[in-house]
């Protein structure tokens, strides 16, 4: 697959305006595009949405359409020259996809070489489920589904556990823990201000902090910035 991908785990770091921990990355990725086609559907306020993140994308020196803005969608999707997947509630925004039928499309440009880049829900939206957002289901998309350009899954927004904590509620290595006793797909815990960049067959770590990766039956791996992600792509 002649993939391109940023799979950011947020979009905003403490004391960083939105996107400004991954400009850089950003730059990179997007080479040789001129414009970019939003995903805004993970927030209720698609044109405000859109506005942010134009103001983003402009600064860094690209041009940016909206999906919510095009009157056929799959149209828009075959012309684009990148995607970027805005974070929010993950199941608002595969519900939307299915109801456009834009998941296919997607796939198939990113198959050709497209830059498919996403932050949180637009990051949980590339792999082969939903099925490790962080996200309340407010609304029931026709399927838990995804894009499945990477073959494990992501959870953003990964927490550690605190050992001071007196809060007796499952902690995210948990929740994980509980998604291993029923599946069989490898799951990276994404810090904040964390990515993984991925091109062709290989990819890395980036960004400020660790991932952390959970194998069924395995004790979780910690990938140091700059580590290869050959082996979870090759699974």
């Amino acid at each position: 697959m002649a993939r391109r991908l940023l799979l950011i785990s947020t979009s905003t770091v403490f004391g960083t305006r939105y996107l400004e921990h991954a400009f850089d990355e950003l730059r990179d990725v997007l080479r040789g595009v001129k414009r970019v086609l939003f995903v805004p559907f993970a927030l209720k306020d698609r044109a405000g949405y859109a506005a942010k993140a134009r103001a983003a994308f402009e600064e860094i020196g690209f041009g940016l359409d909206s999906l919510h803005e095009s009157r056929d969608a799959e149209r828009a999707i075959l012309g684009a020259e990148a995607i970027f997947c805005g974070g929010g509630n993950t199941f608002r925004l595969l519900d939307a996809l299915y109801d456009l039928d834009a998941l296919l499309p997607i796939r198939r440009r990113v198959e050709e070489g497209m830059p498919y880049t996403g932050a949180s829900a637009g990051s949980n939206l590339a792999c082969p489920t939903i099925m490790t957002t962080n996200d309340m289901p407010i609304v029931e998309p026709l399927s838990f589904e995804a894009l499945g350009l990477v073959p494990f899954q992501i959870n953003p927004h990964y927490l550690d556990p605190d050992p001071g904590s007196r809060h007796m509620g499952e902690t995210r290595e948990d929740r994980i823990r509980e998604f291993h006793e029923e599946n069989d797909v490898p799951v990276v815990g994404l810090r904040e201000g964390t990515w993984l960049r991925i091109e062709g067959t290989g990819g890395r770590v980036g960004g400020a902090a660790s991932a952390r990766v959970f194998r069924r039956g395995r004790a979780p791996e910690e990938l140091a910035p700059g580590a290869s992600l050959e082996a979870l792509l090759a699974d």
